[in-house]
């Protein structure tokens, strides 16, 4: 899906050029996102990205084989480590996701925070959207990180945070997100990397609005 949208852009972007539709400094419009200076906002690879879906859609294949019917679970995999919430209905039950998933192709690490108990209420589930949804809004809001460097995932008021950061944004971030309304717990699911390496990953007007907020 990433791959067929990347050349769907960039085929939108030649046949504009290409018709002399392109102003000096108007913005280009494709698919409802402004295409003027491109920023990289992921930081894994296309690669990984993809990698990232295969892992899912093969993990989801594997745990209806394994569990059945029975019992709630999400996964999430970043950059091949997978983050597992939910709701199972025994420990053994939740060893046996585990289990199942690290043998999924390519998965270099499972994170394992299934609760033993009964599926969350559709209450619970309908809070957790609202809850993800002012986290992301309070990280957008924020001037001195990149939010969309962050993957956001909530289980009964609990936030994962996912993603490729600095020790800075990570922990940044995390105060941001014990403040945000309805937030019981903040887990750090994230791989830190040096602010040399972020510097490396970004563009020139993001890096040096990066070196700003280091200062």
């Amino acid at each position: 899906m990433i791959a067929t949208s990347r050349r769907l852009a960039l085929g939108a972007l030649s046949a504009a050029i290409a018709a002399g539709s392109l102003a000096a400094c108007a913005p280009l419009l494709v698919g409802g996102a402004v295409m003027g200076t491109i920023v990289a906002t992921d930081r894994r690879t296309s690669g990984a990205q993809l990698e990232d879906e295969g892992i899912e859609l093969r993990s989801a294949s594997r745990l209806r084989d394994v569990l059945g019917e029975r019992g709630h679970v999400n996964v999430t995999s970043y950059n091949r480590q997978v983050l597992v919430t939910g709701e199972v209905p025994s420990a053994q039950d939740k060893q046996l996701v585990e289990q199942a998933l690290s043998r999924v192709e390519n998965v270099r690490a499972v994170v394992n925070e299934l609760a033993v108990m009964g599926n969350a209420s559709l209450t619970s589930r309908s809070s957790d959207t609202l809850i993800t949804g002012r986290v992301k809004a309070s990280l957008v809001d924020a001037r001195d990180i990149f939010a969309n460097a962050f993957k956001v995932v909530t289980e009964r008021g609990t936030i994962y945070l996912l993603g490729r950061v600095t020790q800075r944004e990570a922990d940044r971030a995390t105060a941001i997100v014990r403040g945000v309304s309805g937030v019981q717990r903040v887990v750090r699911v994230l791989e830190i990397i040096s602010e040399q390496e972020l510097q490396n990953l970004l563009p020139a007007s993001p890096r040096q609005a990066a070196s700003a907020a280091q200062r």
